[in-house]
């Protein structure tokens, strides 16, 4: 059974992803998002990826939350809006820590949830990811979460189990984003 790191944005498009690698694979889910904003954000969406790991017997690795190490990663990106130049960079961060984390600790497989997002685009995320895997050595999983019906499953255990969605991406300016547009609808 391969050792498989599966980079975890938030429970809800974790879920049917955790459910689907969890008896295929050796799969530790990691949690690494220091783009989440604010950080009671952070903690709720956190909270709930534990819960699934939790409830499954799944291993969990909570690394760092270092809005420093986000904020620096995207500096001078602030105006951009959601999909902008400043999301492949902060996709950039969060899979570069877990390819590092995956080469460090004998991983034979890594890949991440990111691109379950309905805004998440796969063809933006996956080059990332297997840059990062030839420069660490570690097999990159390229895979459009949100293919097979996966999306709605997810959304149907999500609501079954009563796990928070958020709604918004994450960081303080897809927040902002996200704010402009409700007020734009009115």
């Amino acid at each position: 059974m391969l050792k498989f790191l599966l980079h975890t944005c938030c429970a809800p498009c974790g879920i049917a992803v955790i459910d689907e690698l969890k008896t295929r694979h050796d799969l530790t889910v990691f949690f690494y998002n220091p783009n989440i904003y604010p950080e009671g954000e952070y903690l709720k969406r956190k909270k709930y990826v534990v819960q699934i790991c939790e409830d499954w017997g799944v291993k969990m690795v909570d690394f760092d939350y270092d809005q420093t190490a986000w904020s620096e990663a995207t500096k001078g990106l602030e105006s951009e809006l959601e999909g902008g130049a400043r999301c492949p960079k902060c996709f950039r961060l969060r899979l570069e820590m877990t390819a590092r984390y995956a080469k460090e600790n004998n991983f034979d497989i890594f890949c991440t949830t990111l691109t379950s997002g309905r805004n998440k685009k796969a063809e933006v995320i996956n080059p990332v990811g297997v840059e990062l895997g030839a420069k660490y050595g570690v097999k990159f999983f390229e895979t459009d979460w949100k293919k097979d019906g996966r999306q709605e499953k997810g959304r149907i255990m999500v609501e079954e189990r009563g796990i928070y969605r958020q709604n918004y991406c994450g960081c303080v300016y897809s927040k902002a984003y996200d704010a402009d547009k409700a007020r734009e609808a009115l």
